[in-house]
């Protein structure tokens, strides 16, 4: 069943944006995790609101979430509200930083609220423009090594660099291409959606696959060529390698910065670690059989 966003922010389906912008910034007051440190409740209640406020204050995500959220079928906000999206990966508190913008693709001045929290006092200083976010598709391979992407934004076409290792979900920030404001623009938000890839998966900064192996290879050990982001390597089978076990080949993972270095230009990676899976036979010559027989004389 789909959840209610309208009763959760506490608005009717016909609120206005402003009305739903003000009703999330009540219940970001109340149940902000900095003002209810180890309230586990209050945390959820923060990011059911998140969550609502990211859908209703975008024009197409509320459009479409009317259309299909209401009955449950066809609008997941896992996904973000459209096609080809792959969720908006978890949401990390630690992430609000550079004026309130943080993984769970909620869009508001944190200034202003923490102003209000502790009493900021004085004449508020005129606000900044909207922010705008545009997202982007990246392969696999182009989110582990890094690339310049080009966006379109108000008629305008922006280079973006992109960093290796970045993560689903990700929002990356170029100041002052947003809308205008009496405090001057906004803010360009470029949301990466990562597409998944067949033989690889990535933790940290490390890079896992899992490689069949036949048992022959396993008992007597062998070089097999495996294809990896770089390339195809030889990789070392080791007599005796047992189901399961990872080898490990290294630099083959992700880039990282490192001091003294820049992306691209020496700075160190990670491993590519890679789980065997002994393929078992499921039939047996009888020639095979006979010296499985002998093997079995040999204590094997």
């Amino acid at each position: 069943m789909s959840k209610d966003y309208y009763k959760i922010l506490g608005v009717d389906k016909s609120a206005t944006p402003d009305e739903i912008k003000k009703a999330f910034r009540k219940l970001a007051h109340e149940h902000h995790p900095d003002k209810n440190k180890g309230n586990t409740g209050a945390e959820q209640k923060f990011k059911e609101a998140s969550e609502a406020y990211s859908v209703l204050s975008d024009d197409t995500k509320r459009k479409q979430y009317d259309t299909f959220g209401s009955t449950g079928g066809g609008f997941n906000p896992g996904q973000g509200g459209f096609n080809g999206g792959q969720g908006f990966g978890g949401f990390d508190f630690s992430g609000f930083q550079q004026g309130g913008f943080g993984q769970g693709g909620v869009e508001f001045d944190l200034g202003d609220i923490f102003s209000e929290f502790f009493g900021g006092g004085g004449a508020r200083r005129p606000r900044k423009g909207r922010n705008i976010q545009v997202d982007v598709e990246l392969s696999f391979k182009d989110s582990i090594f890094g690339l310049e992407k080009e966006v379109f934004v108000n008629g305008k076409r922006l280079a973006v660099k992109i960093p290796p290792g970045i993560e689903n979900g990700q929002g990356l920030r170029v100041g002052g291409e947003g809308e205008e404001g009496a405090g001057g623009k906004g803010d360009l938000i470029v949301r990466i959606w990562v597409k998944d890839h067949p033989a690889f998966r990535k933790e940290g900064f490390n890079l896992v696959m899992e490689l069949p192996i036949k048992l022959t290879t396993a008992l007597a050990g062998g070089v097999m060529n495996v294809e990896t982001l770089d390339g195809t390597i030889e990789l070392k089978i080791p007599a005796g390698t047992s189901h399961g076990e990872i080898l490990r080949a290294k630099g083959k993972g992700v880039p990282y910065e490192h001091t003294g270095s820049v992306f691209g230009t020496g700075g160190k990676r990670g491993d590519l670690l890679i789980v065997t899976h002994i393929e078992m036979p499921r039939k047996l010559s009888k020639n095979a059989q006979k010296l499985i027989e002998e093997l079995k004389g040999e204590g094997i």
